[in-house]
């Protein structure tokens, strides 16, 4: 168990396997290339901190703080994020595949043209937020809310309209007829 304190520090091109991480101080960090793999992240503090091509595969995140922190071309395979807080955190590209976010509240989060295949997103709250031109092909949208939400251009393939909630979000016309098809409508042009 590792207590560490990285605030307003350079951590590029670090590497951690295995490492448990706990009340880690990352504020104001700037991370461009490091890698943790299979690492356990207790109640640490990324607030404000940039990320840039860095790695997280396979980590748990566990009561996080990520209040206006940023990842650009990031990976986070694998990951999973249980009581964790997202206030004002953008993403931007990368892949977060596979990555468990069930219960998240992502509603003052932007991502965009992230890869997010075969993520958790049930129960996920994302009420005037923006996921725009993911690929969230595969995810599981199970009870949750896009209320209001902009989704526009993101894969909305595996959504059952009947399972989520959906009033009031943006969406493109591509995605309307996808989940009109989905509702079991039948769309005829005369």
């Amino acid at each position: 168990m590792t207590k560490t304190d990285w605030e307003g520090q350079d951590i590029s091109g670090q590497t951690h396997t295995g490492v448990k991480f706990t009340d880690l101080e990352c504020t104001e960090v700037v991370n461009r290339g490091a890698v943790f793999t299979d690492c356990t992240f207790m109640r640490a503090t990324f607030n404000c901190s940039v990320h840039t091509d860095a790695a997280f595969v396979n980590c748990t995140f566990n009561g996080c703080s990520f209040f206006d922190a940023r990842f650009t071309e990031c990976k986070f395979v694998g990951s999973n994020f249980v009581r964790c807080t997202f206030d004002l955190m953008q993403v931007a590209g990368g892949n977060w595949s596979h990555v468990g976010l069930t219960g998240a509240d992502l509603s003052r989060a932007i991502v965009r043209g992230t890869r997010l295949r075969e993520a958790d997103f049930s129960r996920l709250r994302c009420q005037d937020g923006s996921i725009r031109d993911a690929d969230l092909s595969g995810a599981d949208f199970d009870g949750a809310d896009f209320t209001n939400c902009d989704l526009r251009g993101s894969d909305l393939s595996a959504l059952d309209p009947a399972k989520v909630r959906l009033k009031g979000a943006i969406i493109d016309l591509q995605q309307a007829l996808s989940l009109v098809q989905a509702m079991g409508l039948d769309v005829r042009a005369d």
